[in-house]
């Protein structure tokens, strides 16, 4: 063991890389044939979405290192500039897998079923003749077309937008003829329109919005012969930077941040494959890219949009079997989740098991007379959250309600701040946490007054208050009232809102202060359980794996004879199979048709298990900055 270096960058797998092949698991879903069709169109959806926040965040940040002079690489040893140019060959590698999976798999075969996405010259003239009213009506109002000339220079064009580049002959009213113009489609509109029953030939007839403002383009330019049209897509910097160590009110300086995600850096231009190479050199000038950072695409720009599909669609048979989830036996019949409690532990298994005893119990803390205060963290809630509601309930029934609201969940800061506003608004204390961490902890504390006493109720969850994810998501949730939980959670919140030293706690492990530390000492205690001769084994499940500390521990336990086996379902720089190293560790990935979330992690210790369950990834960020 001593002679082999656990530094090695071999034994680690590059944190980007490996999460574009987790986005290649998702993509092989939208090619697997045993899945309802219109749930692998999703699953395209979802994979395309996933590659626009790979570029937002993660390209963007290499880039900024690069621009930097940064130098600095990661356990795998690679620099900013090696990591780009092997994302690049990756990344656009998926791309043409998602266009030929569209085209030439999921298109053709929605087509039999009566889906059809009709082409330009696939319109009869009742068709076309509907479709140009539409644009007359529906779009011409609101597009705004700019010729681009030293009066309009080339625009400011919004992140992940959809637009078009259209060249042109001839001259205007003006005499100008710049030759281009640019026609950005507002986000309000439509990707994807049905045509009415009475000019459909099939049961759905479809016609993307490009098509529409590509077949009516010249409408926008009178007089002047259109050339050429072609729609793009560029991807921009999408991380916000608030120097929390300077603001006074973290809100205020969110909000300011906010409008800067719209406009940030350009990092990749999507634009139609068959777009010349001139028009595609004159759009990579303007935005300062190279033409590695230029993504050809064979159909829709943006095909998270055709995620509007299946609500277009009425075809169950299509579609994942309608799922309704269970609701344990000890809930069933009772009104009162407080004695349901009091009866013992109650471990909740999402979405097999329904979210909805978690908004009762809110609602019932909400109305009880006996109930003094409601203690809860928010970090992803949704619009219009039954949570939420109640917490508003509750602070208006004089209930002492404080909310620990994180306000930099990413691409929820918009929303988390409206709902910190409305929370306060309803008379609830509202706090954001503390500066320089993320609060990420799921916890929910009520304090109800009995029999003279106060007791504490605790749910404890792996995911977030969200009653929409939480039927797509898999999670648990835990209802207890077991002192040490309780006394541990208020513990907790205190530290969250006031100020002090962190104190030990009976049963939890909290991060930043013991978790990363407890972890690698239970997997130390394996080790010494395997040489002893006694059992010893190591089974985790989470969605990232890649601290360092974490992997050595891992590497050192498989080496002295722990059986390892990891759920990872997004990404993971431990490297299995390493003979003398690895070949002790199983690693597998579960992508299917709820989203694998719950991070859960088991120790046998020599036969007298321990179980953690846990909101916190294997990741740097997870163990030090949360």
């Amino acid at each position: 063991m001593d002679a082999v270096n656990l530094s090695n960058p071999e034994l680690y797998i590059n944190r980007e890389l490996s999460l574009l092949e987790f986005n290649r698991r998702v993509l092989a879903q939208a090619n697997d044939p045993e899945l309802p069709l219109l749930e692998r169109l999703k699953f395209l959806c979802i994979a395309s979405s996933n590659l626009d926040e790979f570029f937002e965040i993660r390209v963007a940040g290499l880039k900024q290192q690069q621009a930097y002079g940064s130098t600095h690489t990661g356990p795998d040893n690679m620099s900013p500039g090696v990591q780009l140019a092997r994302i690049a060959d990756v990344a656009h590698a998926l791309v043409d897998d998602q266009y030929r999976i569209l085209n030439d798999v999921l298109l053709p075969q929605l087509r039999k079923e009566g889906i059809r996405f009709l082409a330009r010259d696939e319109w009869n003239r009742k068709q076309r003749d509907w479709l140009v009213r539409y644009f007359e009506t529906e779009l011409q109002p609101i597009l705004t077309p700019i010729g681009l000339d030293p009066a309009h220079p080339f625009p400011k064009v919004l992140n992940k937008s959809l637009t078009f580049i259209v060249t042109l002959e001839g001259k205007d009213a003006f005499g100008r003829n710049s030759g281009k113009a640019v026609v950005q489609a507002p986000r309000s509109l439509p990707r994807v329109i049905r045509l009415p029953g009475k000019l459909a030939k099939q049961p759905f007839d479809l016609v993307f919005l490009s098509s529409v403002i590509h077949a009516n383009i010249g409408e926008l330019f009178p007089g002047m012969k259109v050339t050429g049209c072609f729609q793009f897509r560029v991807t921009r910097n999408s991380d916000l930077f608030v120097d929390e160590e300077e603001v006074d009110d973290l809100l205020r300086a969110l909000e300011g941040e906010l409008p800067s995600r719209r406009f940030g850096d350009e990092v990749r231009l999507e634009i139609d494959s068959a777009c010349p190479e001139e028009v595609s050199a004159f759009l990579v000038g303007q935005f300062g890219l190279t033409d590695g950072d230029v993504y050809p695409c064979a159909g829709p720009v943006n095909l998270m949009r055709l995620s509007a599909v299946p609500d277009l669609v009425d075809r169950p048979d299509l579609k994942f079997v309608g799922f309704t989830p269970g609701v344990p036996r000890r809930i069933r019949g009772s009104k009162d989740m407080f004695e349901v409690i009091r009866k013992g532990d109650l471990l909740l298994h999402h979405p097999f098991q329904s979210f909805a005893p978690v908004i009762d119990f809110i609602r019932q803390a909400a109305a009880d007379p006996d109930v003094l205060a409601i203690r809860q963290t928010l970090y992803r809630t949704g619009a219009d959250s039954a949570v939420v509601r109640a917490l508003v309930d509750a602070a208006a029934r004089g209930k002492d309600v404080l909310v620990v609201i994180e306000l930099r969940a990413r691409f929820e800061e918009a929303a988390n701040i409206e709902l910190a506003n409305h929370l306060t608004d309803a008379g609830a204390q509202v706090v954001y946490g503390v500066v320089g961490h993320k609060t990420h902890a799921k916890m929910l504390l009520v304090v109800r007054r009995e029999g003279g006493s106060l007791h504490r109720y605790v749910h404890l969850g792996t995911g977030n208050y969200h009653d929409r994810t939480a039927r797509l998501y898999t999670d648990f949730g835990l209802f207890t009232c077991d002192r040490r939980i309780a006394g541990d959670v208020q513990k907790i919140f205190q530290q969250l809102t006031a100020m002090g030293r962190p104190e030990k706690l009976k049963k939890l492990l909290l991060a930043p202060f013991t978790l990363h530390r407890a972890m690698l000492e239970l997997i130390e205690r394996e080790v010494e359980h395997a040489q002893a001769g006694k059992p010893a084994r190591v089974m985790a499940k989470m969605n990232s794996l890649i601290e360092p500390q974490i992997i050595q521990a891992l590497y050192r336990a498989a080496t002295a004879g722990v059986a390892v086996d990891l759920l990872v379902r997004g990404v993971c720089a431990l490297r299995p199979g390493v003979p003398g190293v690895s070949d002790n560790i199983t690693v597998r990935s579960i992508i299917g048709r709820f989203l694998e979330h719950p991070r859960v992690f088991y120790f046998e210790n020599a036969g007298e298990p321990l179980v953690y369950l846990s909101s916190a990834d294997w990741m740097g960020r997870n163990f030090f900055n949360r």
